[in-house]
């Protein structure tokens, strides 16, 4: 049996044919699944390295050592930034990194804790 995709709406899982379309039971929207481009993000959505949703005041974990301009070291994988502030831009966020102070940090290089 084929895995359907989630609904784009509602994330839920029981979502069912209808004809040529997808349709959700819970909350009843219904989709063209050749529409929906799933790497499309909506503007303003923050996605860790492993596809979470990012939001302000969430705690994060570096996932790979990150070197910094002017430090002696690199700041470690495995470093949990906690108190978040997401941003617009490259570096979309914004943190206090204990022992490096302000930073700003990629989406892509940590994961939600």
């Amino acid at each position: 049996m084929e895995k359907l995709p989630p609904c784009p709406k509602c994330n839920s899982e029981y979502t069912y044919e209808l004809g040529e379309i997808l349709a959700c039971p819970e909350c009843g929207y219904e989709w063209n699944p050749e529409e929906i481009n799933e790497n499309e993000t909506p503007e303003g959505l923050v996605k860790d390295a492993n596809g979470n949703i990012l939001s302000d005041g969430d705690t994060v974990v570096i996932i790979k050592d990150l070197p910094v301009k002017g430090a002696p070291k690199a700041i470690k994988a495995g470093t949990k930034v906690k108190n978040i502030r997401l941003v617009e831009g490259d570096h979309n966020i914004d943190c206090k990194v204990d022992g490096f102070g302000a930073m700003a940090l990629k989406s892509e290089f940590v994961r939600k804790a």
